[in-house]
C-alpha cells in the first residue's frame, strides 16, 4: 500500500476567522479567508483517513518578544515600526530603526546583513500571532476535531512540530530558521524530518498557512535538502492553501517554481 504522508502547515487560529473574531494575522480576503481551507482540510482527513501513513502538523509559536514584533524596535523618536513595515539592513546602518533594547543593536544589524546575504525574505513586522499558550496558537477547532479523531481511530500520533520561539530568527520554515542561531538547535536544519519523508513516504501532500510564507518555506527548504527525485513525492492541495494579502505572487512563484522541479497539484475533491 502506498505510504501517504501529509504535511500541514499552521493550521491555527491566528491565521484565520472564528465566528465573528478574526486571527491576529488572517490570512485570506473579506470574501474568503484560511477558515475555508482549513475547513476542506478538516473534511478530507475525515474521509481519507485510512489512506494517511503520517501527519506533520507543524505549529508557529511565537513569545511577545520576537524580532519580528514592533515592541523590539524603536526609533530616535521613541516610536514602533507600524505593522507590515519592512525593515532593512540599511536602515539600521542609517539609525532610522534600531533595537529597543541596546544589548540587541549588534545582534539585529547582523541579522538584516544575513537575511539579504542569502537570498532570504527582507524583515517584516508582523501582528503578534500565535503566542504560545493563546487562543491563537490553538489549532483551527475543525481541524483539532479531524487530528483527534484521526488519532482515536487509527491508533496513530500527529507529528507536531513547532517553529518559531528563538526571538533572534524567523522561523517561516518549518525545517529551519532564516538564520540559525548556534546556541538553538531548533533552529538547524531538521534532517530528522527531512530522512523521514524521504525513507518512509511514497506522496507527500502539502497543505497549510500561508502559501506566500511558511508553506513556500517549508517545502522549498526540504526540497533543497532532499534530492530531485524525491521531489516528485510532492502534491500541494490547492483548495487549502491561501496567501497574505498582498504577498500573492510569493506564493505563486513558489507554485511555478516548485512544479517545474516536479511537484504536482490538485484539489482535496480531485485527489486518488
Amino acid at each position: 500500500m502506498k505510504k501517504v504522508h501529509l504535511i500541514t502547515i499552521d493550521g491555527q487560529n491566528d491565521f484565520c476567522a472564528f465566528n465573528t473574531k478574526q486571527g491576529a494575522l488572517y490570512v485570506g480576503t473579506d470574501a474568503s479567508g484560511a477558515e475555508a481551507d482549513v475547513r476542506r482540510l478538516a473534511r478530507f482527513v475525515n474521509k481519507v483517513g485510512d489512506r494517511l501513513a503520517m501527519i506533520h502538523s507543524t505549529l508557529d509559536s511565537h513569545h511577545p518578544q520576537h524580532i519580528a514584533h514592533a515592541i523590539m524596535w524603536t526609533n530616535s523618536k521613541g516610536e514602533q515600526p507600524p505593522i507590515f513595515n519592512p525593515i532593512f539592513n540599511a536602515d539600521l546602518v542609517s539609525g532610522k530603526w534600531f533595537a529597543h533594547n541596546p544589548r540587541l543593536r549588534a545582534a539585529f544589524q547582523n541579522y538584516t546583513n544575513e537575511l539579504e546575504k542569502h537570498n532570504r525574505y527582507v524583515l517584516v513586522i508582523w501582528p503578534q500571532h500565535c503566542i504560545i499558550g493563546s487562543w491563537g496558537h490553538a489549532l483551527y477547532p475543525e481541524l483539532s476535531d479531524a487530528f483527534i479523531d484521526w488519532q482515536n481511530k487509527y491508533h496513530k500520533r500527529i507529528n507536531y512540530v513547532a517553529k518559531g520561539s528563538n526571538m533572534l530568527t524567523e522561523h517561516y520554515s518549518a525545517v529551519q530558521a532564516d538564520v540559525p542561531d548556534d546556541a538553538d538547535p531548533t533552529t538547524k536544519l531538521n534532517t530528522q524530518l527531512i530522512d523521514l519523508l524521504a525513507k518512509n513516504a511514497d506522496e507527500i501532500l502539502i497543505t497549510g498557512q500561508a502559501l506566500s510564507h511558511c508553506v513556500a518555506n517549508t517545502i522549498q527548504d526540504i526540497a533543497d535538502n532532499f534530492g530531485e527525485d524525491n521531489i516528485k513525492k510532492f502534491t500541494l492541495l490547492e483548495d487549502t492553501c491561501s496567501n497574505v494579502p498582498s504577498f500573492e505572487k510569493l506564493g505563486q512563484d513558489f507554485v511555478k517554481t516548485m512544479t517545474k522541479r516536479g511537484m504536482r497539484t490538485t484539489t482535496t475533491d480531485n485527489w486518488s
